[in-house]
Protein backbone atom coordinates (compact mmCIF):
# COMPACT_ATOMS: atom_id res chain seq x y z
CA UNK A 1 0.00 0.00 0.00
CA UNK A 2 1.03 3.60 -0.49
CA UNK A 3 -0.28 7.16 -0.17
CA UNK A 4 0.96 10.19 -2.06
CA UNK A 5 0.92 13.97 -2.02
CA UNK A 6 1.18 16.05 -5.18
CA UNK A 7 3.94 18.62 -4.69
CA UNK A 8 3.65 20.34 -8.08
CA UNK A 9 1.52 20.16 -11.22
CA UNK A 10 2.11 21.99 -14.49
CA UNK A 11 0.64 21.97 -17.97
CA UNK A 12 3.62 21.97 -20.35
CA UNK A 13 4.06 21.73 -24.13
CA UNK A 14 5.01 18.08 -23.57
CA UNK A 15 1.92 17.32 -21.48
CA UNK A 16 0.85 17.39 -17.84
CA UNK A 17 3.89 17.29 -15.55
CA UNK A 18 3.56 16.31 -11.91
CA UNK A 19 5.88 15.83 -8.95
CA UNK A 20 4.61 13.56 -6.20
CA UNK A 21 5.92 12.31 -2.88
CA UNK A 22 4.67 8.81 -2.22
CA UNK A 23 4.77 7.08 1.15
CA UNK A 24 5.39 3.40 0.44
CA UNK A 25 3.97 1.75 3.52
CA UNK A 26 5.25 -1.73 2.69
CA UNK A 27 8.83 -0.41 2.48
CA UNK A 28 8.43 2.29 5.15
CA UNK A 29 10.03 4.95 2.93
CA UNK A 30 9.12 8.15 1.07
CA UNK A 31 9.69 8.20 -2.69
CA UNK A 32 9.66 11.10 -5.14
CA UNK A 33 8.02 10.44 -8.50
CA UNK A 34 7.76 12.42 -11.73
CA UNK A 35 4.99 11.79 -14.24
CA UNK A 36 4.47 13.24 -17.71
CA UNK A 37 0.87 12.59 -18.59
CA UNK A 38 0.28 8.97 -17.63
CA UNK A 39 3.92 8.09 -18.19
CA UNK A 40 6.19 7.57 -15.17
CA UNK A 41 9.46 9.34 -15.96
CA UNK A 42 11.49 8.70 -12.84
CA UNK A 43 11.41 7.65 -9.21
CA UNK A 44 13.83 8.16 -6.34
CA UNK A 45 13.36 4.47 -5.60
CA UNK A 46 15.43 3.59 -8.68
CA UNK A 47 18.55 5.74 -9.06
CA UNK A 48 21.36 3.24 -9.65
CA UNK A 49 21.36 3.82 -13.39
CA UNK A 50 21.33 7.61 -13.15
CA UNK A 51 24.25 7.58 -10.70
CA UNK A 52 26.15 4.98 -12.72
CA UNK A 53 25.82 7.17 -15.82
CA UNK A 54 27.87 9.92 -14.16
CA UNK A 55 30.37 7.64 -12.45
CA UNK A 56 31.12 5.47 -15.49
CA UNK A 57 31.54 8.49 -17.76
CA UNK A 58 33.74 10.48 -15.40
CA UNK A 59 35.91 7.51 -14.45
CA UNK A 60 36.61 6.99 -18.18
CA UNK A 61 37.39 10.65 -18.88
CA UNK A 62 40.91 12.00 -19.45
CA UNK A 63 43.08 12.91 -16.48
CA UNK A 64 42.82 16.35 -14.92
CA UNK A 65 40.02 18.75 -14.17
CA UNK A 66 36.79 18.17 -16.05
CA UNK A 67 34.04 20.28 -17.59
CA UNK A 68 30.89 18.13 -17.62
CA UNK A 69 27.61 18.53 -19.49
CA UNK A 70 24.52 16.60 -18.38
CA UNK A 71 21.47 16.45 -20.63
CA UNK A 72 18.40 15.97 -18.45
CA UNK A 73 18.01 17.14 -14.84
CA UNK A 74 15.14 15.04 -13.52
CA UNK A 75 15.46 14.47 -9.78
CA UNK A 76 19.14 15.40 -9.92
CA UNK A 77 20.82 12.06 -9.28
CA UNK A 78 23.13 12.14 -12.30
CA UNK A 79 24.16 15.72 -11.54
CA UNK A 80 24.77 14.96 -7.86
CA UNK A 81 26.84 11.89 -8.71
CA UNK A 82 28.97 14.02 -11.04
CA UNK A 83 29.60 16.50 -8.23
CA UNK A 84 30.84 13.63 -6.03
CA UNK A 85 34.00 13.72 -8.17
CA UNK A 86 36.44 16.37 -6.95
CA UNK A 87 38.04 16.76 -10.36
CA UNK A 88 34.78 18.03 -11.85
CA UNK A 89 35.59 21.71 -12.34
CA UNK A 90 32.25 22.72 -13.84
CA UNK A 91 28.90 21.05 -14.36
CA UNK A 92 26.26 22.35 -16.76
CA UNK A 93 22.86 20.64 -16.58
CA UNK A 94 20.36 21.33 -19.37
CA UNK A 95 16.66 20.53 -19.08
CA UNK A 96 13.91 21.47 -21.50
CA UNK A 97 11.34 22.07 -18.75
CA UNK A 98 11.82 25.22 -16.66
CA UNK A 99 9.41 23.74 -14.12
CA UNK A 100 11.88 20.96 -13.30
CA UNK A 101 14.65 23.49 -12.70
CA UNK A 102 12.27 25.50 -10.49
CA UNK A 103 11.63 22.40 -8.34
CA UNK A 104 15.33 22.23 -7.57
CA UNK A 105 15.66 25.95 -6.94
CA UNK A 106 12.67 25.87 -4.56
CA UNK A 107 13.92 22.79 -2.70
CA UNK A 108 10.92 20.65 -3.68
CA UNK A 109 13.23 17.76 -4.58
CA UNK A 110 15.70 16.31 -2.11
CA UNK A 111 18.87 17.05 -4.10
CA UNK A 112 17.86 20.54 -5.20
CA UNK A 113 19.52 22.47 -2.36
CA UNK A 114 22.80 20.64 -2.91
CA UNK A 115 22.89 21.31 -6.65
CA UNK A 116 21.91 24.95 -6.30
CA UNK A 117 24.48 25.57 -3.55
CA UNK A 118 27.44 24.02 -5.36
CA UNK A 119 29.34 26.79 -7.19
CA UNK A 120 30.50 24.31 -9.83
CA UNK A 121 26.94 23.56 -10.91
CA UNK A 122 24.75 25.57 -13.27
CA UNK A 123 21.18 24.64 -14.24
CA UNK A 124 20.06 25.90 -17.65
CA UNK A 125 16.73 25.66 -19.40
CA UNK A 126 17.05 24.56 -23.01
CA UNK A 127 16.26 21.92 -25.59
CA UNK A 128 19.29 19.63 -25.57
CA UNK A 129 18.21 17.93 -28.79
CA UNK A 130 17.67 21.19 -30.66
CA UNK A 131 21.12 22.35 -29.58
CA UNK A 132 22.68 19.14 -30.86
CA UNK A 133 20.72 19.37 -34.09
CA UNK A 134 21.87 22.92 -34.72
CA UNK A 135 25.47 22.22 -33.73
CA UNK A 136 25.37 25.21 -31.35
CA UNK A 137 27.25 23.94 -28.32
CA UNK A 138 26.37 25.52 -24.97
CA UNK A 139 29.06 27.46 -23.14
CA UNK A 140 31.92 26.60 -22.56
CA UNK A 141 31.59 24.84 -25.93
CA UNK A 142 33.90 21.90 -25.29
CA UNK A 143 33.41 19.28 -22.58
CA UNK A 144 35.39 16.37 -21.22
CA UNK A 145 32.18 14.46 -20.45
CA UNK A 146 28.69 14.60 -21.96
CA UNK A 147 26.14 12.42 -20.13
CA UNK A 148 22.55 12.17 -21.40
CA UNK A 149 19.53 10.79 -19.53
CA UNK A 150 16.37 12.03 -21.22
CA UNK A 151 14.64 9.38 -23.34
CA UNK A 152 13.60 5.93 -22.15
CA UNK A 153 15.96 4.20 -24.55
CA UNK A 154 17.65 4.47 -27.94
CA UNK A 155 14.33 3.53 -29.57
CA UNK A 156 11.72 4.80 -27.06
CA UNK A 157 11.82 8.62 -27.17
CA UNK A 158 9.78 11.16 -25.22
CA UNK A 159 9.42 13.16 -28.44
CA UNK A 160 9.75 12.04 -32.06
CA UNK A 161 12.02 15.02 -32.70
CA UNK A 162 14.65 13.38 -30.47
CA UNK A 163 15.26 10.60 -32.94
CA UNK A 164 17.98 12.27 -34.95
CA UNK A 165 20.31 12.31 -31.93
CA UNK A 166 20.62 8.55 -32.24
CA UNK A 167 21.79 8.68 -35.85
CA UNK A 168 25.38 8.91 -37.05
CA UNK A 169 24.86 12.59 -37.87
CA UNK A 170 23.45 13.34 -34.43
CA UNK A 171 26.27 11.54 -32.66
CA UNK A 172 28.84 13.45 -34.71
CA UNK A 173 27.24 16.70 -33.57
CA UNK A 174 27.74 15.70 -29.93
CA UNK A 175 31.28 14.48 -30.57
CA UNK A 176 32.15 17.97 -31.83
CA UNK A 177 31.38 19.25 -28.32
CA UNK A 178 33.98 16.96 -26.73
CA UNK A 179 37.63 17.59 -25.98
CA UNK A 180 40.07 15.01 -27.38
CA UNK A 181 39.66 11.76 -25.44
CA UNK A 182 36.40 13.08 -24.01
CA UNK A 183 33.55 10.69 -23.24
CA UNK A 184 29.93 10.65 -24.40
CA UNK A 185 27.64 8.53 -22.21
CA UNK A 186 23.96 7.66 -22.52
CA UNK A 187 21.48 5.99 -20.15
CA UNK A 188 18.89 3.59 -21.52
CA UNK A 189 16.19 1.61 -19.73
CA UNK A 190 16.62 -1.32 -22.10
CA UNK A 191 19.06 -4.06 -23.02
CA UNK A 192 22.07 -3.09 -25.17
CA UNK A 193 21.06 -2.07 -28.68
CA UNK A 194 23.56 -3.56 -31.13
CA UNK A 195 22.42 -1.33 -34.00
CA UNK A 196 22.97 1.79 -31.92
CA UNK A 197 26.38 0.55 -30.81
CA UNK A 198 27.29 0.03 -34.47
CA UNK A 199 26.30 3.63 -35.24
CA UNK A 200 28.35 4.83 -32.28
CA UNK A 201 31.34 2.87 -33.61
CA UNK A 202 31.17 4.88 -36.85
CA UNK A 203 31.68 8.08 -34.84
CA UNK A 204 33.78 7.30 -31.77
CA UNK A 205 37.22 5.75 -31.46
CA UNK A 206 36.01 3.19 -28.94
CA UNK A 207 32.54 2.27 -27.67
CA UNK A 208 31.03 -0.01 -25.07
CA UNK A 209 27.72 -0.76 -23.36
CA UNK A 210 27.66 -1.67 -19.68
CA UNK A 211 24.65 -3.31 -18.09
CA UNK A 212 23.92 -1.96 -14.60
CA UNK A 213 21.91 -4.28 -12.36
CA UNK A 214 19.86 -3.08 -9.40
CA UNK A 215 17.25 -4.47 -7.01
CA UNK A 216 13.57 -3.74 -7.44
CA UNK A 217 12.09 -4.09 -3.94
CA UNK A 218 8.56 -3.76 -5.30
CA UNK A 219 8.96 -7.00 -7.25
CA UNK A 220 11.67 -8.56 -5.09
CA UNK A 221 13.66 -9.03 -8.29
CA UNK A 222 16.76 -7.74 -10.07
CA UNK A 223 16.38 -5.37 -13.00
CA UNK A 224 18.89 -3.60 -15.22
CA UNK A 225 19.58 -0.65 -17.48
CA UNK A 226 22.35 0.11 -19.98
CA UNK A 227 25.04 2.78 -20.01
CA UNK A 228 26.60 3.44 -23.44
CA UNK A 229 30.00 5.13 -23.72
CA UNK A 230 31.90 6.51 -26.68
CA UNK A 231 35.43 7.96 -26.60
CA UNK A 232 36.41 10.84 -28.86
CA UNK A 233 39.70 10.86 -30.79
Amino acid sequence: MSVFAELAYHVTPLGALSLRRRRMLALDIDVLEVKLGEDFLMSSLFTAGERALAHLAIEAAPAGELDVLVGGLGLGYTAAAALDHDRVRSLLVIDVLPEVIAWHEAGLVDLGPRLVADPRCRLQQGDFFAMARSGAAPSPGRFHVIAVDIDHSTEAWLNAAHGDLYTEVGLRSLKAWLHPEGVFALWSDAAPDDDFLARMALVFTRVDAEVVAFDNPLRDAEESCTIYRGWAD
